[in-house]
């Protein structure tokens, strides 16, 4: 069965990478969170704002806002990354605010809705990590590494703002839209002919179509 494994929350914390500005990316488990619209690329005070209550996000310009309000990360796919750096990898570890079991998040579509808790969530946006992650993961490499992998997990917008709990069952709708986050991720990493597939799909509007439509010319997206 598809579920919740935890729920996961992250409050300031001083790495070297980002000097000086305080990063929510060392997330543990929590008994329940509760999960809202956060509005579009909200920045207060220079940090961002996540859908999760309690749960801080560092950089307002890359995280946080209405297509990335929480983060989902599956608990299979922590276990493998576990076995090839021969370390423990705990829930949370990576960031996510839902740590699942039971669902492949990377073959979620965008526009896919998952029925959880008293939430509703919508698959909108996929991530691309940063040097915050890699100085969390204190792994050589890792960034490159990781997004080589190319399955990162889902970035979900709330549809329906409620209440999350650890083994809460995850109610899949599927879009039909055909568009895969991996194939979201290589698009945003300069793959014109995906990019454009990705635009004539219509999945997407504002400014995330402007940034693959950037794609889809001469300037790949950073």
């Amino acid at each position: 069965m598809s579920r919740v494994l935890s729920v996961n929350t992250g409050r300031p914390k001083l790495q070297r990478v980002p000097k000086g500005r305080p990063t929510g990316i060392d997330k543990h488990p929590t008994e329940v969170i509760s999960v809202t619209e956060p509005g579009p690329r909200r920045v207060v005070d220079g940090a961002g704002v996540s859908g999760v209550y309690g749960d801080h996000v560092g950089d307002g310009e890359h995280h946080g806002g209405s297509d990335r309000a929480v983060y989902a990360f599956a608990r299979e796919e922590l276990d493998l990354w576990a076995e090839a750096l021969g370390r423990e990898l705990p829930d949370g570890c990576f960031g996510e605010n839902l740590t699942t079991t039971g669902i492949d998040v990377d073959a979620a579509e965008v526009g896919d809705r998952w029925s959880v808790g008293s939430a509703v969530l919508e698959v909108r946006w996929t991530r691309q990590p940063c040097a915050t992650f890699g100085e969390h993961m204190g792994e050589r490499g890792w960034v490159k590494r990781f997004m080589e992998h190319g399955r990162t997990g889902a970035l979900l917008s709330v549809v329906v703002p409620g209440e999350i709990r650890a083994g809460d069952p995850i109610e899949v709708e599927p879009s039909g839209s055909g568009i895969t986050l991996p194939m979201v991720l290589r698009a945003k990493l300069g793959d014109r002919a995906l990019a454009q597939r990705v635009v004539e799909s219509g999945v997407y509007s504002g400014h995330r179509l402007e940034q693959l439509r950037e794609v889809t010319g001469r300037h790949p997206l950073r």
